[in-house]
């Protein structure tokens, strides 16, 4: 199989890696909730399952899940594009974001911090340490629960997570996933062979 081959030029060292999941995440309580986007996320370990999201310490939110240790990263949809561009730009301090985006919340199962009725998978969070890396701060955090919506599941009780229309983040811009290309394993899979039928 050939690949293209690119002719490259060095840039110092900046954040590139493409595409990130734009993720809504929530904090505070559900009666004094906030929700703000963050796309520097993902996951560390399997087992057990842990995460992380990288915040600047100068945002509203920053000192919510410092003082709670909890937080929700909710996964977004093209239908929820506005909400996360918004939620990425305007301040919980002074901002009513879920009343302008029309965002709702309900109780999550192991934390505090509410999760997004509209998202179609919750991660709740509870931080484990804090990590001071520069403009960033990074809340290590293990997984205590994901909340998946029922109306994606399949009929064998899967997770069809491909129906929900994902966003991803490339550079500055939004996309909706595109088409499916493989499934993990697939390169090595052996093809079954087909036995006639003897008649």
């Amino acid at each position: 199989m050939e690949y293209t081959k690119y002719t490259k030029e060095s840039w110092k060292g900046s954040v590139i890696t493409s595409p990130l999941p734009p993720t809504l995440v929530t904090c505070g309580t559900v009666d004094k909730p906030n929700v703000f986007t963050v796309a520097w996320t993902g996951i560390l370990n399997t087992q057990p399952p842990v995460t992380y999201i990288s915040v600047r310490p100068e945002r509203y939110s920053y000192n919510l899940i410092k003082d709670s240790g909890e937080f929700v990263i909710n996964l977004t949809t093209e239908e929820l594009v506005k909400a996360v561009d918004f939620c990425g730009v305007k301040s919980g301090k002074n901002t009513d974001k879920f009343k302008t985006m029309n965002l709702t919340t309900q109780d999550a199962f192991t934390v505090k911090a509410p999760i997004l009725e509209q998202s179609p998978v919750n991660i709740e969070c509870k931080v484990r340490n804090i990590v001071e890396l520069g403009t960033h701060h990074m809340f290590i955090a293990d997984i205590t629960a994901v909340d998946a919506a029922i109306e994606l599941l399949d009929k064998n009780g899967r997770l069809a997570l491909e129906k929900a229309g994902l966003l991803a983040y490339s550079h500055g811009e939004y996309f909706s996933l595109g088409k499916k290309l493989g499934s993990f394993g697939f390169s090595v899979k052996k093809k079954k062979k087909h036995i006639k039928n003897k008649k």
